[in-house]
């Protein structure tokens, strides 16, 4: 069983409040989604929050996970609006094509395993990179969706191989990335964000009777105040929608 320990708390913490600026800026990747756009909104109604810029398919024609080599470009389009102090990659997927998660090894495929990781995984981290010029230097956070399955020491049930192993590999990327960063931008953090199962057309089929579920808005409130709380340390930071820490 994942041992889960309490960060600081966050009962009560203002919005906002800390690790950034007053009119600090924000970037939501993914913004169309439900969980992306929930940060959106609940950015847009920051009263210390100066602007909010939505990153997806939709705001940006041009814009795909598999496609990297267009992403200076669409980096670009965005940089009026840097540098950013809070980016938030709420992107990600679970079923490809009509096709969910493989539930056995005679189920894989590797166009789907490529996919996953690189949908989930090394586009994420690839866009990072173009996007590491335009953030800022004083204290600034990078939060990414990642999935409690793309824990090695939580995972007892097996099977979702391509989605378990490509979040696995996104925390190994965001951990690296974050030592770096510790080097070069010593006020900023990294996350990797576990959201709960959050109610949405896509997560119907996956969820187990009495299993939680949760409103996107109750998600995104309780990572808010967690991405508010986690103070700078040494590597990136695995925490859930309850402020609870989760073991790599």
């Amino acid at each position: 069983m994942v041992s889960e320990r309490a960060l600081v708390t966050t009962e009560g913490l203002p919005r906002g409040d800390v690790g950034f600026p007053e009119g600090y800026r924000a970037l939501v990747i993914g913004a169309s989604g439900t969980i992306g756009q929930a940060f959106h909104d609940f950015l847009l109604n920051d009263p210390r929050c100066g602007s909010v810029s939505a990153l997806s398919r939709k705001s940006h024609s041009g814009f795909d996970l598999e496609s990297p080599q267009d992403f200076k470009d669409v980096v670009a389009a965005l940089s009026p609006k840097a540098p950013f102090d809070l980016v938030i990659d709420a992107t990600g997927v679970l079923v490809m094509g009509g096709q969910g998660p493989e539930k056995s090894l005679k189920a894989l495929n590797p166009e789907q395993l490529d996919r996953y990781f690189r949908i989930n995984a090394t586009g994420p981290l690839l866009l990072l990179q173009a996007l590491e010029p335009h953030l800022a230097q004083g204290p600034s956070c990078y939060a990414k969706l990642s999935a409690r399955v793309g824990s090695i020491s939580d995972n007892r049930l097996g099977g979702w191989y391509g989605y378990r192993a490509s979040k696995a590999a996104l925390n190994m990327l965001l951990q690296t990335a974050a030592i770096e960063f510790q080097r070069t931008r010593p006020r900023m953090r990294v996350l990797a964000l576990q959201p709960g199962t959050v109610r949405s057309p896509l997560s119907a089929p996956f969820t187990r009777q009495g299993h939680e579920v949760i409103e996107a808005k109750t998600s995104v409130q309780g990572l808010m105040k967690a991405i508010q709380t986690v103070s700078e340390g040494a590597g990136a930071a695995f925490v859930d929608y309850r402020g609870l820490s989760i073991d790599w």
